[in-house]
């Protein structure tokens, strides 16, 4: 599976699942990839086309999340992005995977 450009990333577990419809998404651009990470973190580097949705904000932008498109999320250790991913289900989208750290 390609990572977003510029970053690798690590699967973990169940988190492997749908890779093969991930990699089409983002090759494809139809997949929607949101930062996870506080603004601090952020700075310090993110995957090209990777918007900033800080945890800590994403109780109340919920509206910005597409629910018909796949939607990916990362953070600095997959634990973020992991109760992320719950939240965006819990919230109506249907395909949301989790890819973990972004990593250097």
């Amino acid at each position: 599976m390609a990572a977003p450009p510029n970053r690798e990333y690590r699967r973990k577990g169940s988190q492997a699942r749908s890779a093969v419809n991930l990699e089409a998404a983002l090759q494809n651009k139809s997949a929607v990839v949101f930062d996870i990470r506080e603004p601090n973190e952020h700075a310090t580097g993110v995957a090209d086309g990777a918007r900033l949705l800080p945890m800590s904000q994403i109780g109340q932008r919920l509206a910005e999340i597409p629910k018909s498109v796949p939607v990916v999320v990362g953070c600095a250790s997959g634990t973020r992005s992991g109760m992320a991913r719950m939240l965006l289900k819990k919230n109506g989208c249907a395909q949301v995977h989790n890819i973990g750290a972004w990593t250097r």
